[in-house]
């Protein structure tokens, strides 16, 4: 896994360029995270990054676009299956953690894309909002939009991170979406699976890159409020 700072700096508003779009796709093809002062949800999918702006419209982001937070691995598919008639993200999330169990690897760390036909997708994306030490919950009551997809063939892309590594990255299954004609998509709140295939692979070692500049290190990470990162990825 190739991650971009952590998940408490960016709850905290730590939200500047740490690397480029380029740069992330050399160190992975498959993962998600945000885009420099939380322009849109990134879908990173078949070596390709993709920003869903706050519309719920999608578009391929520059290469020189700058990366605050993110996480991405190479996925080569190293366990396949089919999914059908799972009714909410929680059922998805059951049985996704189901098949990684049956393999011993809760502790591990995993990137995932989920193929198929999705009967609702609740997600939500964001507009920019240029901020030092603004939380990123207070800038998605801001900005945040979500809206609903119905009947859709797309694909979900997303990672586990097991418990112990909390405030890094949020613990359990973090999915982004995006449609088949790369027109629509963002983070994902709750969906409802008809069909899918699915790719999933056990990653067992991650390199995060911090940010170098000052200003990173006016931010007391251990602060990050656990309540306000749960409502944050997980809505509510």
């Amino acid at each position: 896994m190739y991650q971009v700072s952590t998940l408490q700096a960016l709850a905290l508003g730590y939200s500047r360029a740490v690397v480029t779009v380029d740069e992330l796709l050399k160190n992975g093809d498959t993962g998600l995270g945000t885009f420099e002062n939380v322009n849109g949800e990134m879908i990173a999918l078949d070596g390709h990054c993709y920003r869903a702006l706050d519309d719920g419209s999608v578009i391929e982001a520059p290469l020189d676009s700058g990366v605050p937070f993110a996480a991405v691995a190479r996925l080569g598919g190293e366990r396949e299956f089919e999914l059908e008639n799972l009714p909410d993200i929680q059922s998805l999330r059951n049985a996704l953690t189901l098949k990684i169990e049956e393999h011993f690897g809760l502790n591990s760390m995993h990137v995932i894309r989920i193929d198929g036909l999705f009967a609702k997708v609740d997600a939500r994306s964001e507009a920019p909002y240029r901020s030092h030490h603004v939380t990123l919950k207070k800038i998605l009551d801001m900005n945040q939009t979500a809206f609903v997809f119905e009947n859709i063939r797309g694909t979900l892309v997303g990672v586990y991170f097991p418990d112990y590594m909390d405030g890094i990255n949020m613990p359990g299954w973090h999915l982004h979406f995006v449609s088949d004609d790369r027109s629509k998509g963002g983070h994902v709140f709750d969906v409802s699976v008809s069909e899918a295939s699915v790719r999933l692979d056990k990653i067992t070692r991650i390199g995060i890159e911090l940010p170098k500049d000052a200003a990173f290190d006016t931010y007391a990470l251990k602060s990050a409020s656990e309540d306000e990162i749960k409502k944050v990825e997980k809505g509510g």
